[in-house]
């Protein structure tokens, strides 16, 4: 079963001026790409925060200088990623621009694979190495996240013991997996 790679794409909306160094449209980007990995849709929190992802120039700024500064070339990427691209000149996919949805799906584990039909999407899955477990176990995370947040919701509508039992364990299992990752960004 193909699931779809993301359920939302990131849309780059800064309007404001151009700066002389792309480094300072950091907080529009990650507003921008609501916090994720413009190329693999993972959240910044699961890479160490803010301060682990990168500015990715979709276009490598060794070939294309003119656009340096541009902001509809930057793209909010983690550092495993952004450095797996580098100045690699081959086609790739603007995930603003593009549905990633039509060149990339998911598995039931969160496994990204690349659709037959997609040549770049083959490409760009060995060259971003967007086969690595990594992706497929941050998105079962948020997956569970998600899980636990209806459950909640249930518990809450039916005063349910046993659902509320089970609730507990799995939180609290949950969060001190969280917080253990916290403590050691």
């Amino acid at each position: 079963m193909q699931l779809p790679f993301r359920k939302t794409a990131p849309t780059r909306t800064y309007k404001g001026k151009e700066y002389s160094d792309y480094n300072h449209y950091k907080d529009h980007l990650e507003k921008d790409f609501e916090e994720r990995c413009g190329y693999t849709n993972c959240h910044q929190f699961w890479f160490g925060g803010r301060r682990t992802f990168q500015i990715d120039h979709f276009k490598p700024k060794v070939k294309y200088p003119e656009l340096l500064t541009k902001y509809s070339n930057l793209v909010y990427s983690c550092s495993y990623v952004n450095r797996a691209k580098s100045d690699d000149l081959n086609e790739y996919l603007d995930p603003c621009d593009t549905d990633y949805n039509l060149h990339f799906y998911r598995d039931q584990i969160g496994h990204i694979y690349p659709m037959n039909t997609s040549d770049t999407g083959k490409y760009m899955y060995k060259a971003l190495k967007l086969y690595l477990k990594r992706y497929s176990i941050i998105w079962m995370l948020e997956a569970l996240e998600e899980k636990m947040d209806i459950l909640q919701g249930l518990v809450d509508q039916t005063g349910d013991e046993q659902a509320k039992n089970l609730f507990y364990v799995i939180t609290t299992k949950y969060m001190a997996y969280k917080k253990y990752l916290k403590a050691v960004q």
